[in-house]
């Protein structure tokens, strides 16, 4: 017992000689060489957002952005007529935060996810009501909100990287999804 109380007593001693802030706590355990990161995503994440004139957020889509790296993709790595969660990794999300037509289609304001069915002269676009899947896999056609068809154009130069941008255009916006030598416009309507 009197070993366990000098024990003890000899450490409330130090502790009270010599008491550590929170940052010299950091500084003690966690030296630059603890710290573990992961590297850059092969595929990394990007985001395309819509804003209207009153710089008010309309539309978000997330997306991860594969690279080319002279690979052919479309028909090859992406096959012809095959569902693909139109990038990588996760499936992209699109956010809509105001009721708008894609095509002459009514969506109501929240999250779909944005599936795409290449194809040579066009692509079906999908917006499927099931959120937070890895690529494809766990895609329903029975949870579509939406598939419209629109027409590939051929790209003015090579995209690199799987890109998503949106384009004003007369009541709304077109989300414009190019890779490789090809694009295609999603065309977006405010309801307002």
């Amino acid at each position: 017992m009197k070993k366990l109380l000098i024990g003890g007593l000899s450490a409330l001693c130090l502790f009270i000689s010599n008491p550590m802030t929170g940052q010299e706590e950091d500084k003690v355990n966690y030296s630059k060489e603890e710290l573990k990161f992961s590297k850059m995503d092969a595929s990394p994440m990007d985001l395309a957002l819509y804003r209207d004139k009153n710089d008010m957020a309309v539309a978000r889509v997330i997306y991860s952005r594969p690279q080319k790296r002279n690979r052919e993709i479309f028909g090859k790595l992406i096959p012809y007529g095959e569902i693909w969660r139109t990038g990588a990794n996760e499936a992209t999300e699109l956010t809509l935060y105001q009721d708008m037509k894609v095509a002459d289609a009514t969506v109501k304001a929240g999250t779909y996810t944005l599936y795409t069915i290449p194809g040579e002269k066009e692509w079906t676009v999908i917006l499927n009501n099931k959120t937070n899947t890895w690529g494809a896999y766990e895609y329903s056609a029975k949870e579509d909100k939406v598939r419209i068809k629109v027409p590939v154009r051929k790209a003015p130069n090579t995209i690199e990287s799987l890109s998503m941008a949106f384009q004003e255009s007369g009541k709304g916006a077109d989300l414009l999804i190019g890779w490789d030598d090809s694009y295609v416009k999603v065309p977006f309507q405010s309801m307002k």
